[in-house]
This record gives C-alpha cells, sequence and structure tokens, in this order.
C-alpha cells in the first residue's frame, strides 16, 4: 500500500522481500500439490452492493471486505488452537510499556494490485480515516478502549508502533486491519478531508480505479445484477501455499445479486453458484433431494454447530419528533413484553426448520465458554407480556382488539426487515402475530437493505425508524462482545445512538464499564467471570430482544476444492478461507 521499496532499502540495509506467508498445508483437507489454478468461485448476494468505499461500508459481505479478504491484517487466528500468528507482519510483535506498546515489523514484497509497495504509510493513512468520525467508518470504535484513543505511528517504513490506553485481551485482532493504499486516499484526505474521502469509490466508480491490498480487485460490476472480481497477482508474491504456488488459485471470484434467498437456492440447485448458506430444513431437503436424484453433484454436512449470528429486534429509544413512542421504547417494561411476546420456538420450527436455538444475550452460541445460566430470560409468555403492558396503562382495547392509552391512543409501532430474507420476513410475521393475542399492532415492512442500514446507523435525538429486525455477524472468541455493539457511543448500539453519544440508564453504564474491564483482563477466567455480569446486564437492559440462532449447515458444489480439515469447520472461521482464498477448481 505505501511507496517504493528502493528507498527503504537504503535506509534498513535489508533485503526488499522477506519470505512469503505460507499458508500452513496442516490446516488443509487437500494436499496443495492436488490444487490447480484458474477457475471462477461463483458465490451470491441477497442485496445490491451499495459501495466500493472500505471507510464506509457497512455490509459484513461488502466488497470491500471481499477484496481485501476479511482477515487480512497484521495477524490472523489459527484455527486449531486460536492463536494470533504474524500475515502482514514479519513476526509477533515485541511488547513493553506493561503490555500497552507493540513494536511490529511488517512483512517486505508486499503490493497493492496497482503494484505499489505496501509500507507503513498506508497503515497510518488508513487508521487516520477509520478513526475520523467525520468519516464515519463502522470500524470506528474498534479504534478506542474506554473512550481513550489507541495511537499508531510510524517508527520507518517497515515498522509500526500501536500504544493502548490500557491492556487489552483484543490487541492482536485491533491492530489486525486491512491496510488501504496511501497514495490514493492520502491525497484526497489531506485536499478534501472526510468529505473528499466518503466520496471516493462509489458502486458506480470505473473498476480500473480501485486498489486492493488482499487477494481480489474489482473487473466489473452491472448494479442488481452481478459483480466481478479478478485476482490480484501481485498478493501471490507474498502468499504460497505449501507447495509455493501463489495464492489464490483462482482466477475470478463472482457474486450474483439475487432477489431473495429461494432464488439463492435455486440458483445452488441448477449449478449457478458454488455455495449456498442453508438456515432451514427446507433449504437442506431440497438439497439433499437434488444430490441424491443425481441432479446436483455437491456435498452437504448438516448441523455441524450453532451459527455465530443471530436474529433480533431493537426499538429506537431517540425520537424526539414522538415523545409517547420514545417514552415507550425507553421503558424497561415494555421490552420485556416485546420478548414475552417473541415466540422463539415457533421461529425455530417455522422459519428454520426446527433447526436453531433460541438466543436472548448478543453473544453468539459457537462462542460457548461465554454462555452463562445466569442470564436473565424474557421466554415467550403472552401473559406476562399483558401483565407488564397494563402496569404501563394499557388496559384497554378497542374494537379492533388493540390496547388503547387512557387517550384512545393505539399501542403500535412499526416494525421493518431487510426484504428479500425469507427468514427474516417469517420471524416478523410471526412476531406480529403474536403480538396482536395481546392487542400490540405491529405494521411489519419488509424494505430495502441498505435503506434499512442506514435507519439502524443513523445518529441523533430523532431517528428516522421505530422497530428493526435484523442480526449481527462476526465479533471473536477472545472477547466476544462487539466494540461497537456494548458500549455506548458505538455506531451499532442501535438502540440508543443520541447526538451525545451518552448513556440513558444504569445498566447500559455498568455495560460499557464491564465491557472495558473484561478487554484489559488477560486471565481467561477472569475475563469469563465479567462477561457473565455483562451478559446478566445485557439481559436485564434488553436494547436488543435476541431470537433465534441458525445452525451452520455447510454445503458446497463439488467442482470446488480448498476446504479446511473437517475437524476445524465451525461458524467462526468456516469451512475454507474467507474469500476463497485457498479454493480452487477441480
Amino acid at each position: 500500500m505505501k511507496k517504493a521499496l528502493t528507498l527503504t532499502l537504503a535506509l534498513m540495509g535489508t533485503s526488499a522481500f522477506a519470505a512469503p506467508f505460507v499458508y500452513p498445508a496442516a490446516w488443509m483437507a487437500q494436499n496443495p500439490s492436488e490444487a490447480k489454478t484458474g477457475g471462477e468461485y461463483r458465490i451470491m448476494s441477497l442485496s445490491d452492493y451499495k459501495t466500493l468505499n472500505p471507510f464506509t461500508s457497512t455490509e459484513a459481505d461488502s466488497l470491500p471486505t471481499i477484496m481485501s479478504w476479511n482477515e487480512a491484517g497484521l495477524y490472523i487466528q489459527d484455527p486449531t488452537n486460536d492463536k494470533f500468528i504474524p500475515y502482514m507482519a514479519d513476526a509477533l510483535p515485541t511488547v513493553s510499556n506493561g503490555g500497552k506498546r507493540f513494536v511490529i515489523k511488517i512483512r517486505q514484497g508486499m503490493k497493492f494490485s496497482d503494484g505499489q509497495a505496501i509500507t507503513a504509510d498506508d497503515w497510518i493513512t488508513t487508521f487516520k480515516l477509520h478513526t475520523d468520525d467525520k468519516v464515519g467508518s463502522n470500524s470506528y470504535d474498534n479504534f478506542f478502549l474506554n473512550g481513550k484513543p489507541i495511537t499508531v505511528k510510524k517508527l520507518d517504513n517497515y515498522t509500526l508502533q500501536f500504544d493502548f490506553p490500557q491492556v487489552s485481551a483484543s490487541a492482536y485482532g485491533r491492530m489486525s486491519f486491512a491496510p488501504w493504499p496511501d497514495h490514493v486516499f492520502g491525497p484526497v484526505y489531506a485536499s478534501k478531508g472526510a468529505d473528499g474521502i466518503k466520496a471516493m469509490w462509489g458502486i458506480s466508480a470505473n473498476p480500473s480505479t480501485i486498489v486492493s491490498p488482499g487477494p481480489w480487485t474489482m473487473s466489473s460490476y452491472q448494479a442488481g445484477q452481478r459483480a466481478v472480481l479478478k485476482k490480484n497477482t501481485y498478493y501471490g508474491e507474498w502468499v504460497k501455499d505449501g507447495a509455493g504456488k501463489a495464492l489464490p488459485y483462482l482466477n475470478t471470484m463472482s457474486s450474483t445479486i439475487v432477489k431473495d434467498l429461494n432464488a439463492g437456492l435455486a440458483a445452488y440447485l441448477s449449478g449457478q453458484i458454488d455455495t449456498f448458506g442453508a438456515s432451514k430444513a427446507d433449504d437442506l431437503a431440497q438439497i439433499k433431494r437434488a444430490i441424491d436424484a443425481g441432479n446436483l453433484k455437491a456435498t452437504l454436512t448438516p448441523n455441524v454447530g450453532p451459527q455465530s449470528t443471530s436474529s433480533w429486534i431493537v426499538f429506537n429509544w431517540n425520537k424526539s419528533g414522538d415523545a409517547t413512542k420514545q417514552k415507550l421504547f425507553r421503558d424497561v417494561r415494555f421490552r420485556q413484553a416485546m420478548s414475552h411476546i417473541a415466540n422463539r420456538q415457533a421461529m425455530i420450527q417455522l422459519a428454520l426448520g426446527g433447526l436453531g436455538s433460541e438466543v436472548y444475550t448478543g453473544v453468539y452460541p459457537v462462542f460457548k465458554n461465554y454462555q452463562y445460566a445466569s442470564t436473565p430470560t424474557f421466554k415467550y409468555n403472552l401473559a406476562a407480556a399483558t401483565k407488564l403492558l397494563n402496569q404501563m396503562g394499557y388496559t384497554k382495547k378497542n374494537s379492533d382488539g388493540y390496547l388503547v392509552d387512557r387517550a384512545g391512543k393505539v399501542l403500535e409501532f412499526t416494525l421493518t426487515t431487510n426484504s428479500g430474507n425469507t427468514v427474516r420476513e417469517q420471524l416478523g410475521q410471526i412476531f406480529r402475530d403474536e403480538a396482536k393475542k395481546v392487542g400490540v399492532k405491529v405494521n411489519f415492512t419488509p424494505v430495502d437493505f441498505n435503506t434499512l442500514v442506514g435507519q439502524l446507523t443513523a445518529k441523533g435525538d430523532n431517528r428516522p425508524f421505530d422497530a428493526i429486525l435484523l442480526g449481527l455477524s462476526g465479533g471473536d472468541n477472545i472477547w466476544p462482545y462487539g466494540s461497537n455493539v456494548v458500549p455506548c457511543g458505538g455506531n451499532l448500539h442501535a438502540y440508543n445512538v443520541p447526538t451525545d453519544g451518552k448513556c440513558l440508564n444504569a445498566q447500559e453504564n455498568l455495560m460499557t464499564k464491564l465491557y472495558y474491564q473484561g478487554d484489559q483482563t488477560l486471565d481467561d477466567t477472569a475475563r469469563r467471570a465479567i462477561g457473565e455480569q455483562l451478559s446478566k446486564a445485557e439481559g436485564q437492559n434488553l436494547g436488543f430482544i435476541y431470537l433465534v440462532a441458525t445452525n451452520y449447515h455447510v454445503t458446497y458444489n463439488n467442482r470446488l476444492g480448498g476446504e479446511y480439515k473437517r475437524n476445524l469447520w465451525d461458524s467462526y472461521y468456516g469451512s475454507r478461507p474467507y474469500a476463497g482464498l485457498t479454493t480452487f477448481i477441480k
């Protein structure tokens, strides 16, 4: 991402190329000698892409995420033992100042897709842009601990120094962000500031102008139809397999945009895409029938384990334009009632075909060490919901059977989710129907995903939604509480994102305190004990009404190779490296 290597050589007196990163053969099901080069890996997207800009994208599977390989950064985790190992770093860091300072040597010889060297300047500029709140990066909160900034400075062209305001169990993860090109973004930021950055790399940008640090870069994009990525040949100069071949093996990776999950399944069954994120029993049954009939040559492994995601409903506490709803949504009795209305078993049976689990906390079920019996659970109980609403003054119903307040105003709100996600649409319908049984009117309206994300991430005292049904994924197995979700002020602390970013109640304050306390605790047992307190506070606050998590199922077309060994599969690491890094066509 940085400048030419010639000056660095004169300054440092070292070789221009460090040893490449060799992808461990011990992780992979096939011997590297079996891998072929060339071909196309075909995936799908449920919604049209919004931007090519890595600093303004918010989707988990955005094109910048795929291009950079989501895990690309200074360090990645070893799926055999969860330890961090050097990736874009040349070695593990030198640690000092009581575990708060990390000096890191960058692997030399890395290049962007335009052939420019990746050096320290690229991390510095990337860090600056992520931490400029006017840019609005989704990663902004990752670079602060308890309101205090992490800092990074360049010691020389291939050496970085990170300083943390406190010890952090998640330090390696926080330092492992993908670098983007200083020679592209730096001049714009210097001349036009945050506004200039936000105007860059829109979805209609010429693909030839996009510069990537990862295995892929843009080839073409047709709005509403298809995105095509091509191999960054420079990436393979420093990332090899065990046989010395450059990665990725593939020439192309394409993403077909489908209108909904049913269309995605149809595309998979017809062989148009190579993988499918099955979540329902009916999906699995259709895939199995196609395989058994010989119509689809694919592998299907159901119920690998719990999924690293969950669905939830969030109510907007920042509705200064509607004082009645703001008061309602901020009342914990209302949120408890909504949790009692959520018929999670019906959701599992009807929307997930029996393949899922109830969820009451923001820590996904795959992180077993952070699941606690002490977490409060407000389970499905319509009588309990009615009692809580009665306590709030909703004791009478109108002629349509809906609860009304003393002024005769109906207890109602609008609930939205992303259209095309048939599972979430079913979850919303089940919630709406159960709410009606107790007299709550839910106006359930699926909308475009990008519109929904814009509403969810809006800040201020009068944000533009009532309630949203969505899901989150990601996190890590070191401290699996979202840095931008749990603490007040985080951009995905989605129930309360006021202009001043402040907490509104004692539980929020406690959650924020415990989040940073746990992150600062290096002992695993002690950190899990703090996690138990945090989960209890989260369950009492009910900022998010967590619903259900799907099980993790793996299915892929047999034309693909390059999976992890079967014993390494789980929803955290997946069944193959992200973005098809070691995928090959047999």
